[in-house]
């Protein structure tokens, strides 16, 4: 059975409540614009290609639902303000941002058009956020397919492993996966040898919710804290085969500099010393060319009690009981607490962005040349025709 994250149909969305994993599965009702926001800015949901997507489903779910003006500039006016209210949720990954300012394009030219009325402007923005979920799953397929490529060819014959960082599965996306999409493609062809995953303190998304898709999908895996990753890769990088370390990204800025969660760029330092590939995958909406470095990315700060805290089922020795959820506190009280939710990785240190067309990488210069995979996203060029940078 396929993990699903995002349950929607005409006028219903429904999500999984990733707070609650991996010891129940619950799914929370999404009625309004408001509990969209909510649920990205609690991290009920998570992931950039994810909290996009129920963003803009939850404000079509509330269209769908709700009775509007007839006059299709007062609804597009009102989608707008929804939009930019949306986005204010998590500023750091740029998938939400952009999807908001494509949503808008299409609402602006749907209340250009001759035959335009209130209703017209809500099947347009319907339809287009609807399409998302569908071409998200498409994307996640086709950065999984050439990320095990380029991964195979760079290590030759035989089976490899793979170290990945926080969760970038279907959890995270529509499904399928960016990162544990590229470990789905590898295990799916037969050359996975095994999957390790970090455990991603301190929101634990790589104990809580990668492991329990690598369990789920029957995927030979060992779940490792942060601070392994340095010793792994020198005492069992050989044995175990460390082909390369992928990870995901909430923005990648015009130079390659990558935003992702926080101990990604420690992952990439560690990789590029002991010679592993460190690879980013994310599809080309993650791509922000008006972000032209890593110096220009908002990161955003948590809240210091996910540090301070912890909450999670009741052990009793034997069994975990899910009816009894505990918070416990594991540090001093009064310690000061810096709690930045993302890091970014410089671009010198990222060997290939795996994106949905192909792999890009750098050129003689060094350097990355993303606008590229950009003119063809905007060409609309698909999967098919471009294999690879």
């Amino acid at each position: 059975m396929v993990l699903e994250a995002i349950r929607y149909q005409l006028g219903s969305l429904h999500i999984l409540n990733q707070l609650k994993l991996p010891h129940q599965t619950e799914y929370d009702e999404i009625k309004t614009s408001q509990d969209g926001w909510h649920a990205i800015k609690d991290m009920r949901t998570r992931g950039a290609p994810a909290i996009a997507i129920v963003a803009a489903l939850s404000l079509a779910v509330e269209l769908q639902n709700t009775k509007l003006s007839s006059n299709a500039e007062e609804v597009a006016a009102f989608i707008t303000e929804k939009l930019d209210y949306l986005v204010t949720s998590r500023p750091t990954a740029v998938n939400l941002a952009d999807a908001a300012r494509k949503l808008k394009k299409i609402v602006d030219t749907a209340s250009k058009q001759d035959v335009k009325d209130g209703e017209s402007i809500v099947k347009a923005y319907c339809d287009s956020a609807a399409q998302m979920l569908i071409s998200d799953v498409s994307d996640n397929q086709g950065i999984g397919k050439y990320g095990a490529e380029w991964i195979e060819k760079q290590a030759g014959s035989g089976k490899v492993s793979v170290l990945t960082h926080c969760n970038t599965g279907s959890l995270a996306t529509a499904g399928y996966g960016t990162a544990l999409g590229v470990i789905r493609s590898l295990h799916n062809n037969g050359t996975l040898q095994r999957a390790f995953c970090t455990e991603t303190r301190p929101y634990n998304q790589g104990s809580r919710l990668t492991a329990f898709e690598l369990v789920h999908d029957n995927i030979p895996a060992t779940l490792i804290t942060d601070s392994m990753a340095s010793a792994l890769l020198r005492l069992k990088g050989a044995s175990e085969r460390i082909a390369a370390i992928v990870v995901g990204a909430d923005r990648v800025a015009a130079n390659g500099d990558t935003a992702n969660k926080i101990g990604t760029y420690q992952l990439a330092i560690t990789a590029r010393y002991h010679g592993v590939k460190f690879l980013v995958a994310a599809p080309r909406t993650t791509i922000d060319l008006e972000t032209k470095s890593g110096a220009d990315i908002t990161i955003e700060e948590r809240p210091g009690k996910e540090m301070t805290f912890m909450q999670g089922p009741r052990f009793d020795g034997v069994d975990v009981d899910v009816r009894n959820s505990e918070t416990v506190s594991i540090a001093a009280k009064g310690i000061d607490v810096w709690n930045p939710a993302f890091d970014v990785t410089p671009a010198e240190l990222i060997d290939g962005i795996i994106t949905e067309i192909g792999v890009v990488e750098k050129g003689r210069d060094g350097l990355f040349d993303l606008t590229l995979a950009m003119e063809a996203l905007n060409e609309g060029v698909k999967p098919s025709t471009i294999g690879g940078f």
